[in-house]
């Protein structure tokens, strides 16, 4: 460690390891200690080591009257990177960027927080390309909320060669750190260490440092004694010894508190007014001073001479700032109230910047006045377009604590803490709400949002309970009705309550319509086309194009309401997969350049399921991966049961069966947790095809037993997205000879087929009336029906559900002794699900061409996942270009990389591509 601080042995051994660690792979040391124990001293002997090892540092330091300003900590750590480092982001980053910095202007388009957390990431992962890079943040507790949530965000997200390294208050072992909120990638890869008293020869060495010579050992003793070997308080102790203000008479037992006071108790009253203006403001310009306490620059220099001379303050360039926290705190409190709310009401005429105006309004105000409530508004209003909606909410809630406690300010204030990542209050303060108003439109604003964060966060069921209370009171605002309706049969349907989410639907398309708003009519036909195409009515494709027409690109909507994403989607269900990858995709890599993770959940889970229909199982993989990942760090039972599904589905393809029990398990209780019967069909659907996969027949009809019961309710409702289970229910039916059981499933899927020229269901439904008639015996009427499926098949491009049909035709044609025709179909199948690393299904087929003289090619030992990424990077790509590429995260191709280096027996890149080169 530098030699010029002085830095414990234990600690010195920490910062070392952190830095020797965090060149390979994302690491953090968390440095936590009483006020003056020696933090920052820590912190900057880490800063200069880690420059001398060739780290690239970005730091900040934040202070406590600098905590409540919107992403001021986050502007310092980013203050030191060149522009041009992300003149390369998406625009919606590099926008947030700017905001961020102050460097755009508020336009009429709002910053999402999200993108804000997508921009600083991209920066740091660009930054770590060239030189590892370290955050420093020092004195921890002191972030404001923005920041924290930006940086909470990127610290989950870090790649190899970006370290943390942060301090923070704790007054005892026993203290709950101020940091818990900070994780990163690995469970482990976050230390903590205590920064201890120093002892009596450190504590020598620190003060013979400061005062530029030694005390005698009697006297440092004693400083020890009082001070407890806190470093802070043991230097005020030497200079007030060396001062003669205590001699060796320094009297036992003396606080630190009142070791402050009296230290700064003898400030000069000239100096004391350009101090209060420091405390107010945290670190103001000498300008500011200046122009606050109605000196001229010069004199406010000559008043604080002295007091720069003691140690108290410290002049860096323009900028004022205490040289301890604790002398800031110690001044502003010893400063009488009504003091302070003069210096804050004189700050707030001469600040321009209309966040802080308005919190120097509220801290002089004693009642909400309007001035000051309105200045409030407006700066929430302006924080919340830069993104930062943790700080909106704050403002709203000083408002509210004086006095302002409005309806409308309070279900507003409860709105922005739900976007800032904070259900739980926005839970409670919108209760507190509904219980203080009597029945009404506002009312029923506060049960609409309630609504619809238990929808996207809690309980489908209770969501539609809140809704379907606020629908009574909403009728004097059709605006407001129309949504609640969108919003209610969403839960509707997924609560499993199919009818009365139909009637919903409609009355918001009718009311929708007769407002004339054309983004909400865009929410409500959306949602209708994909409720009455999930119930079998078919797909209306003028309304959906006319919803997609009508939508507000730049409206803040979940992806579930979006009709574009839903146009997607039913892309997909009727068939016309190439289109719906094409545009899924594009709807994917914006909501990673917005960082808009809780709709990535959603989206993910479907991007998987249209991957593995299509072929693209190596994609598939990627998604499913990072989509776990993402789950577990938005901690939510909805996202949780997507990820665990999707990472089922790749799972049963695979014929990974420990898997697919595990996760599909996981993901049945998520869904259960949050009572949505929609997502609870996905884990039974999957754990079905493993049965069948297995050929454990009887377990697959015991799994599927609650879906053949909706199909039994619902026998139009079998598209793709509804009834993807239905060929195995029908396949094993007909395997355990239950041929009558086995007849209406296929009937009901033949039946919709032709109603609705679904290849899909014409394919699979002739794959298994093939299968029932050869199980009665007649083999021919089966081969006619599998040349027709055959057919279907051509008109959708799902390669593995026409391999199945082909593994069935060639077991036809081997029963007629059609060898060579069945030879040739039989390899067709197998190469597909060889391609498709699906290798149950390549087992059958191996087993049906066990007569025959074809041997199975050699599958290469890495996964299709691994073999994508494995192409990618031999080819030279950084693994930000790799997961930019595959749309994942870095984090996710670090990982993959390490599973190809250990089964390839290989440790570099160089080796990765000579190996790739031997293959081609």
């Amino acid at each position: 460690m530098p030699s010029r601080l002085v830095v414990r042995p234990e600690e010195a051994q920490a910062v070392t390891a952190l830095l020797e660690s965090a060149a390979e792979e994302p690491t953090g040391l968390i440095a936590e200690g009483e006020p003056g124990i020696g933090k920052t001293t820590l912190c900057l002997s880490t800063i200069e080591l880690a420059k001398e090892r060739g780290f690239r540092v970005l730091s900040a330091r934040p202070a406590e009257a600098e905590s409540v300003l919107a992403y001021a900590s986050l502007a310092d750590l980013l203050s030191a990177v060149h522009p041009s480092i992300w003149i390369g982001l998406p625009a919606p980053q590099r926008l947030a960027i700017d905001r961020v910095l102050l460097r755009a202007e508020a336009e009429d388009s709002t910053t999402d927080q999200r993108a804000v957390g997508a921009g600083f990431l991209s920066v740091i992962d660009l930054l770590a390309e060239t030189s590892p890079v370290l955050l420093v943040l020092d004195d921890l507790q002191w972030l404001d909320p923005s920041s924290q949530k930006v940086i909470a965000f990127a610290a989950r997200r870090l790649s190899a060669g970006v370290g943390v390294f942060a301090t923070v208050r704790a007054e005892s072992d026993d203290d709950s750190s101020p940091a818990s909120w900070l994780h990163l990638p690995r469970p482990d890869g976050l230390q903590r260490i205590r920064i201890r008293p120093l002892s009596l020869g450190g504590l020598n060495a620190v003060i013979t440092q400061r005062l530029g010579r030694s005390l005698s050992r009697p006297a440092i003793v004693r400083i020890q004694e009082v001070s407890g070997g806190n470093p802070f308080y043991a230097l005020e102790l030497a200079m007030a010894m060396d001062s003669g203000a205590g001699g060796s008479d320094l009297p036992l037992p003396m606080t630190l508190t009142e070791l402050v006071r009296a230290r700064i108790g003898g400030i000069d009253d000239a100096a004391r007014e350009v101090l209060l203006v420091m405390a107010c403001h945290g670190t103001p310009s000498v300008e500011l001073a200046a122009r606050a306490t109605g000196l001229t620059v010069e004199d406010v220099v000559a008043r604080l001479e002295d007091v720069e001379a003691k140690g108290i303050i410290g002049i860096d360039g323009h900028r004022l700032r205490f040289t301890h926290p604790l002398l800031a705190k110690g001044f502003y409190t010893d400063v009488t109230p009504p003091r302070r709310r003069a210096m804050h009401r004189r700050l707030a005429e001469i600040v321009d910047e209309p966040e802080l105006k308005a919190r120097h309004l509220a801290m002089a105000a004693t009642h909400g006045d309007e001035l000051t409530l309105m200045a409030l508004d407006e700066a929430a209003d302006m924080a919340r377009s830069r993104g930062a909606p943790a700080a909106a909410a704050e403002l709203l809630d000083l408002a509210i604590g004086l006095g302002g406690g409005t309806p409308e300010r309070r279900i507003l204030s409860a709105a922005y803490h739900f976007d800032a990542g904070e259900p739980a209050r926005a839970r409670t303060m919108l209760q507190d709400a509904i219980d203080r108003l009597e029945p009404g439109l506002r009312r029923a604003e506060a049960f609409s949002l309630l609504g619809h964060v238990a929808s996207l966060n809690d309980n489908f069921e209770e969501a539609a309970g809140l809704l379907q209370q606020a629908l009574p009171e909403s009728h004097q605002d059709l605006a407001l009705r129309v949504q609640i309706l969108v919003s209610l049969s969403f839960a509707l349907i997924n609560a499993g309550s199919a009818e009365d989410a139909v009637t919903c639907i409609e009355e918001a398309v009718a009311r929708a319509d007769e407002l004339g708003d054309r983004h909400a009519l865009s929410q409500a036909l959306g949602m209708r086309v994909v409720i009455r195409f999930m119930l079998g009515h078919g797909a209306d494709t003028d309304s959906m194009q006319r919803a997609v027409a009508l939508e507000d690109p730049e409206a803040e909507s979940s992806a579930a309401f979006s009709p574009t994403v839903q146009n997607a989607l039913m892309l997909a269900w009727t068939g016309d997969l190439e289109r719906a990858q094409d545009e899924i995709m594009a709807i994917r890599r914006r909501c990673i350049e917005r960082g808009e993770e809780s709709e990535l959940s959603f989206i993910d889970f479907h991007t998987v399921l249209i991957h593995l229909w299509i072929g693209s199982t190596a994609e598939a993989t990627l998604i499913a991966e990072d989509a776990v990942e993402r789950a577990y760090q938005l901690n939510g039972d909805l996202p949780l049961s997507v990820a665990l599904s999707a990472r089922a589905a790749v799972a049963a393809y695979a014929g990974d069966e420990e898997t697919v029990r595990r996760d599909a398990a996981d993901a049945l209780a998520a869904s259960n947790r949050c009572a949505s019967r929609r997502l609870a069909e996905w884990p039974v659907t999957l754990l079905g095809f493993l049965e069948v996969s297995l050929g454990n027949y009887a377990a697959a009809i015991d799994t599927l037993a609650p879906l053949l019961n909706l199909l039994a309710a619902f026998p139009d409702s079998t598209e793709l997205i509804s009834a993807s289970f239905v060929p195995d229910a029908a396949e094993s039916y007909i395997q355990l000879g239950r041929l009558t059981d086995a007849e209406p499933v296929i009937a009901a899927v033949e039946s919709n087929g032709r109603r609705l020229d679904r290849p899909w269901m014409k394919a699979v439904a002739g794959r298994c009336r093939a299968m029932l008639l050869a199980a009665q015996g007649d083999v021919d009427a089966a081969t006619r029906e599998v040349e027709t499926a055959l057919f279907e098949h051509a008109r959708l491009p799902m390669p593995f559900e026409h391999a199945r049909t082909q593994l069935l035709a060639g077991q036809l044609q081997r029963r007629q002794r059609q060898k060579d025709q069945a030879a040739g179909m039989l390899r067709e199948a197998l190469k597909v699900f060889e391609d498709l690393n699906t290798p149950l299904w390549a087992d059958r087929a191996r087993a049906e061409l066990a007569r025959a003289d074809v041997g199975a090619r050699r599958m290469s030992s890495l996964s299709p996942s691994e073999q994508r990424v494995a192409e990618l990077a031999a080819a030279g790509m950084t693994n930000r270009e790799v997961a930019t590429a595959l749309f994942i995260s870095p984090k996710t191709v670090e990982s993959n990389l390490a599973r190809i280096y250990r089964k390839l027996n290989i440790h570099s890149r160089a080796e990765l591509g000579r190996y790739m080169g031997e293959l081609s």
